[in-house]
C-alpha cells in the first residue's frame, strides 16, 4: 500500500506504534519521503543481540539522565523509541512527553514484536 505523506506524518503523531507501520516508516525514509530517528533504549548487550535495520543511535536508559541534551538536539525532528517489549519505552516517552518533548513515540511491542529486518552484531551507532 503506498502512503501520503501526510500518512505517514500522522504516524509519527502518534504515542505507540505498531510492527507494520515502523516498517512502512522505514521504507518511505529509505525512499526518502519522511525523516525521523530511530532510536534503541537498550543496553548495548541487547543492541548487539538483536537490533531493527535502520537504528540511528543507541542511547540506553541507564544513561538516559547524563545525555538529556541529545532529545533537546533532536527536539524538532520525530524520533521513534524502542525497546525490548515496549515497556521502557512506555515510561521514558512519558516522561519525556512531560518535559515538553512531543515529537516521541514508541514502537508499542518493542523488537520482540517486530517482524521487520534485524540485525545481528550491527555495529553501534553514534
Amino acid at each position: 500500500m503506498e502512503y501520503t505523506k501526510e500518512e505517514l506524518e500522522k504516524m509519527l503523531q502518534n504515542q505507540e506504534m505498531t510492527s507494520e507501520q515502523l516498517q512502512t516508516l522505514l521504507k518511505a525514509r529509505e525512499e526518502g519521503k519522511i525523516d525521523f530517528v530511530l532510536m534503541d533504549i537498550r543496553e548495548v548487550f541487547e543492541f548487539t543481540d538483536r537490533s531493527i535495520k535502520g537504528a540511528d543511535m543507541l542511547l540506553p536508559t541507564s544513561q538516559m539522565n547524563a545525555k538529556l541534551h541529545v532529545f533537546e538536539e533532536l527536539k524538532e525532528k520525530p524520533v521513534v523509541l524502542y525497546c525490548r517489549t515496549g515497556s521502557r519505552t512506555g515510561q521514558v516517552m512519558y516522561a519525556l512527553r512531560n518535559m515538553g518533548f512531543n515529537n516521541i513515540v514508541h514502537l508499542s511491542s518493542g523488537i520482540m514484536g517486530y517482524f521487520g529486518e534485524t540485525e545481528h552484531n550491527a555495529p553501534i551507532p553514534a
